[in-house]
This record gives C-alpha cells, structure tokens and sequence, in this order.
C-alpha cells in the first residue's frame, strides 16, 4: 500500500513529500532509501547520507495533491461540504458524473460508498483510474468512460437495490412476477412499494449538462436521497435550481463556497488580505 514520506526541510524552510511502496528503493538528492515491505506509518526512515523522512498514511486531503491531474480538482473543503450535506456513507450507492482527476469519488469511497462515476474524456478516464488505485479503492469505484445521460435510462432501469438480506428488485421484474403469480399479491405490493425508489442513494454533479440531469433525479434517487451539484458559474445553478424545484425536489439550497485564512503575528489577528478563497457554488436537494 503506497505511504507518504515526509521531510522537513531547515534549510529551504519547508516540507517535501514523495509517494513510495513498500519494498522500493528510493533516491533523492537527500541519499538512497530503501523502504522495508512492512513499513508502518509513525516510522522514522533514514537515507545513507542520514536524511530522516516520517512515514505517514495517505489519507484525504494528501490525495488532493499527490493524485495525478486532468484538470482543477475539487478542494478538500468543498468535498467535506458535499459529503457533510448529503451524509454520504458506507453502504450507500452513489452516482457522480464529471469525475476528472476523481478527489471527490476516491473520498466518497473511502467514506464507505459504492461509487459509479463518469467521465467524457476517455485518457481522463484512465487517469482518474490509476487515481483510485493509489487511493486504495479501485474496488469500490468504477470510472466509466461517456457521457451520462446517454445511459441515465439504463441507469435507472437496470439498478438492484437490497434492504438487509432481501433483494429488491426492478419494477420490471416486479410486473412480470406479478403477472406470473397473481396469487402473491400482498408480498408483490409489498416489494413494489420498496421499489418504488431508485438505484442511487447520492447523486453528484460536477459538469455543464448537470440540469439535464437533475431532470432526471427522482428516477434516480431513493426517496430521501440527495443531489449535490457543484459549478463555478452562477448561470448554471440557477438553472439547476429552477429544474430541481420543477421535478418536485425538496430543501434546495445553493451556497457559495468561500473560505479565508486567518493571519495571526504580533500585531494582532485579522483575515487573510490574500484574495478571498471563491470555489464554485454547491447546490444541494432532496428526493422526498
């Protein structure tokens, strides 16, 4: 499992971070390292020339800077807000669209979800790929290269949800068992009542054809389920917002995510004077 190594720099006042596995042989200008297979985060590792390095887990925030871009990745800040407002956990199924470097997707899985993720661009595809692998979770994300909405009907007919160890199955299903056995009504009504939400427990959108589908999202989503859509231009929000309000959604709300650091010296505290730290807008509603 790759590790983090990190190492303080006195001399240029700073840290370096390189990405190694275990069992490798390491070289910087800093001296040959040779990593042990059983190497543990919290350890000490120390080069022929006597440079020190701190082994550290990867965790969320290290992928923002060390996954391999294909474009602007979301911020670790914006990812908290999306998994915070839609309570994104293990067990739950999520579909997300507009991968790119895949920050957001390889998050949501480590937070325990099944993720389905798309991305138009078929090299960006296969980056956001090896991307998952260096999360540990290519077993839990699968990147599909395309567009969408061109298989949001498949999408939406062909989901299999569970509830604790019995199968849900698709409406389909459910009209042809009916048919087939008209003598278990009850179970049958029963069943199609469970069915009667989608595949998809989270839906997150990060790309321009978003409203189109969000038109989409009650099929999508289970009832309660969330969408969350994340755009930089205030021209597309509202227009999700006004096709999230017209397919029946509940408790839209869009904010704007900003941020400012804090300065602290000897004068005294303030904000940041550094520009101020405007992200995108995230736009979050419900399937009630």
């Amino acid at each position: 499992m790759t590790v983090l190594l990190i190492q303080e720099d006195e001399d240029e006042n700073g840290t370096r971070e390189y990405l190694v596995e275990p069992g490798e042989e390491f070289g910087t200008d800093l001296g040959v390292l040779e990593v042990p297979e059983d190497i543990r985060p919290g350890e000490t590792l120390e080069t022929h020339l006597g440079t020190e390095f701190r082994v550290r887990r990867l965790r969320g925030p290290d992928l923002f800077h060390h996954f391999e871009r294909t474009g602007a990745p979301m911020v670790p800040r914006d990812v908290g807000l999306v998994i915070g407002e839609t309570g994104v956990c293990r067990g739950d199924r999520v579909l997300d669209a507009g991968t790119g470097t895949g920050v957001l997707a390889a998050s949501m899985a480590r937070a325990g979800a099944t993720v389905t993720t798309y991305e138009r661009d078929p090299e960006f595809a296969e980056v956001a790929r090896e991307n998952m692998a260096l999360a540990n979770v290519a077993d839990s994300v699968e990147v599909r290269a395309g567009n969408v909405l061109e298989e949001l009907d498949e999408l939406v007919s062909s989901g299999v949800r569970t509830d604790g160890d019995t199968e849900i199955e698709t409406e389909s299903e459910l009209e042809s068992d009916t048919d087939a056995n008209t003598d278990s009504s009850t179970e049958a009504d029963a069943t199609a009542t469970a069915t009667a939400d989608g595949p998809f427990d989270v839906l997150t959108l990060d790309t321009g054809d978003a409203p189109s589908v969000v038109e989409r999202a009650p099929e999508l989503l289970v009832k309660g389920g969330f969408v969350a859509v994340y755009s930089p231009f205030i021209e597309s929000t509202r227009e999700v917002v006004a096709t999230a309000r017209d397919v029946g959604l509940s408790e839209v709300t869009t904010r704007e995510t900003i941020q400012r650091e804090m300065d602290f010296d000897d004068r005294g505290s303030r904000p940041s004077t550094a520009p101020v730290g405007h992200t995108g807008y995230l736009t979050v509603a419900r399937n009630d």
